[in-house]
């Protein structure tokens, strides 16, 4: 990918978790590293295509002295995702943020934190069983698409199927949506629960009767043993309720473990 620099932009703000930094202020010098493809920019001199620095670099300064933090760690934060969420050309930023002035009681050129923020793709599948199961599951989509960190990109078909594991119970309607995220595995996990519990999913049979079931399939090309989200789904590989409407919307995603095409493994699978 390619980059555009943005060093040593020096802003006089009023972070820091001892009250005089809040009264008197002080120095904060922001370098920024951000990933833009810059091919079309390049080719047709055209300033649509890029990110045009100096507008940046001053609204940058306007959201990091609108309000005062404690931590440069807080303030690092809200400005990478300030410039992911209002320049939609940046796909990553990283920022070093220093504090020359830094009330250290020692001699140091400066503190200072580095953060390194992105968009991530992520495959979500939906499952409804109880209920109007399609309208749940575009109202569930709807809501997470609603969240500033969270934007829907792709749906699949939605797709009637017979329960799985246990079978007493009525068919589901699936389907597989696309989205680009800030938020990290774990975070997204927990929006997810957060969601389920909305439409007041119970667990109480293992596979059982489920108003909303959302569970991430594959995050970016992440292979992740994390004991509160496993990535890539270790079933779904299994599941033609998951691989048919993945096809849908990207048949040819390749998935990091079997390295097969998803449009192979739905096809290795057999009917739906």
């Amino acid at each position: 990918m390619d980059k555009i620099h943005i060093k040593d932009l020096e802003i006089i703000a009023f972070h820091g978790a001892i009250p005089e930094e809040k009264v008197l202020g002080q120095k904060f010098v922001l370098s920024f590293e951000l990933d833009v493809d810059l091919r079309q920019a390049g080719k047709n001199d055209d300033l649509t295509k890029t990110v045009h620095y100096g507008e940046l670099a001053q609204k940058v300064e306007e959201e990091f002295t609108k309000t005062s933090y404690d931590l440069v760690e807080k303030a690092a934060e809200e400005i990478c995702e300030f410039v992911l969420l209002n320049y939609p050309l940046v796909k990553k930023v990283k920022l070093l943020l220093k504090k020359p002035w830094a009330p250290t009681r020692k001699h140091v050129e400066y503190v200072g934190v580095e953060i390194e923020r992105k968009w991530s793709k992520v495959y979500i599948a939906a499952g409804a069983n109880l209920g109007d199961k399609e309208e749940t599951l575009k109202e569930a989509i709807d809501k997470i698409d609603k969240r500033k960190d969270c934007v829907v990109t792709k749906v699949s078909n939605f797709y009637t199927t017979d329960p799985v594991g246990y079978e007493d119970q009525d068919k589901f309607v699936n389907c597989v949506f696309e989205i680009d995220t800030l938020q990290t595995p774990s975070e997204l996990m927990d929006t997810l629960l957060e969601v389920e519990k909305d439409f007041k999913r119970e667990r109480i049979i293992r596979w059982g009767p489920r108003t909303l079931d959302l569970d991430i399939i594959f995050y970016d090309d992440i292979i992740s043993y994390d004991e509160h989200i496993l990535i890539p789904h270790p079933r779904a590989h299994e599941r033609q309720f998951v691989m048919r409407p993945m096809c849908d919307i990207n048949p040819y995603y390749v998935h990091p473990i079997y390295r097969k095409r998803v449009m192979d493994i739905s096809s290795e699978l057999g009917e739906l």
